[in-house]
């Protein structure tokens, strides 16, 4: 899957987030990128749209 450029995307994160530590999601076709609030130059993961609902569905159980 081609990555695109972090300058591309929006990111965004929870309000619930601890300010000094967090991670941030950005919308990508078919997919979700996300990226950690403290290092956000090392780039980011992209994570198919089905994986990451399921991970957020389990986190929420």
């Amino acid at each position: 899957m081609p990555l695109p450029q972090a300058e591309a995307l929006t990111f965004r994160k929870s309000s619930y987030s601890n300010p000094n530590n967090c991670v941030e999601v950005a919308d990508i076709p078919g997919a979700s990128a996300i990226r950690d609030t403290k290092r956000r130059t090392d780039g980011h993961l992209p994570f198919p749209t089905n994986e990451w609902a399921a991970f957020l569905t389990t986190l929420t159980r």
